[in-house]
């Protein structure tokens, strides 16, 4: 590989077309599309100042970067990229891109990021944005910390472990989700999505997991959660209570207590769900 140490790259398309260098302590200013169409990129102490750094492009490894908040729409169209340790400040970072492994990055200005991607693995990373993680299918994370509005919106074939999510409208549209150890806290959560499982997990929700086909919650808690499970198919194992739940479609649900139960036979077969509360 070709070494580049302490460079100060401007104008557009500054490294277009460039393979198999490794790039250290460099930064890449003014000037849109720096690494376009570049391959077997290995980056390390690098600053992106400008949009579209990375597009069409494939292996790329990024260590100790940062990527400002003007280097908008920073990773998209790529293919094998690993980030570590690394501050991407800019918004609508990561899309259509494939094979994404991410350790220890943060996202301070990361609404609409990570936009319809597949096979994407997050360890550590925080996130403060909404529209995190659309459309993206094959996802493994761990130690997420995100806040924002309506994120994982149409995920599918997602495991989430050891994760705290606060923002309304998260996991909608998913399917083949399962989240384990994790805090989930916002308004509207898991609605009109299937196959959705909760284990050892704490949700927060006004009007949660509707319109879900089944749907599992394993040990799980749902402090300050009303009106849940409306036009839902549920199993659940509830440690504690719920202060509200409201028309589900089937399933069985048990709880420690159930503040208020709206059972209304206009709407739902009552015969197709059994509530077990306290020790039955």
């Amino acid at each position: 590989m070709k070494e580049l140490h302490n460079e100060h790259f401007t104008g557009e398309r500054a490294l277009f077309q460039c393979n198999e260098l490794r790039i250290s302590g460099s930064v890449f200013d003014d000037g849109e599309s720096p690494l376009k169409h570049s391959r077997f990129i290995d980056l390390s102490d690098c600053t992106f100042g400008w949009k579209y750094p990375i597009w069409y492009s494939e292996n790329i490894r990024m260590k100790n970067c940062r990527i400002g908040e003007h280097g908008r729409a920073g990773i998209w169209y790529v293919t094998d990229v690993k980030v570590e340790d690394t501050v991407i400040e800019a918004p609508k970072c990561f899309r259509h891109s494939n094979g994404i492994s991410m350790n220890n990055v943060s996202f301070p200005g990361g609404q609409e990021t990570l936009w319809k991607c597949a096979n994407i693995r997050l360890n550590n990373v925080t996130a403060e944005g909404d529209y995190f993680a659309m459309d993206c299918d094959g996802m493994e994370v761990n130690s997420l910390k995100l806040t924002g509005g309506y994120s994982f919106d149409g995920v599918r074939n997602v495991t989430v472990k050891n994760s705290v999510i606060t923002g309304r409208d998260a996991f909608w549209n998913s399917e083949n989700v399962i989240i384990y150890d994790s805090v989930i806290t916002g308004k509207y959560f898991c609605w009109n999505s299937r196959n959705i499982t909760l284990v050892n997990c704490t949700v927060e929700s006004l009007q949660g997991m509707c319109y879900t086909e089944n749907l599992i919650l394993r040990n799980c808690k749902l402090p300050n959660t009303t009106l849940a499970f409306e036009y839902s198919t549920v199993n659940a194992d509830i440690k504690g209570g719920i202060d509200s739940i409201m028309n589900p479609y089937g399933g069985v649900i048990k709880a420690d207590s159930i503040g208020e139960t709206i059972m209304d036979e206009k709407q739902v077969d009552v015969s197709r769900t059994k509530i077990i509360v306290g020790a039955q």
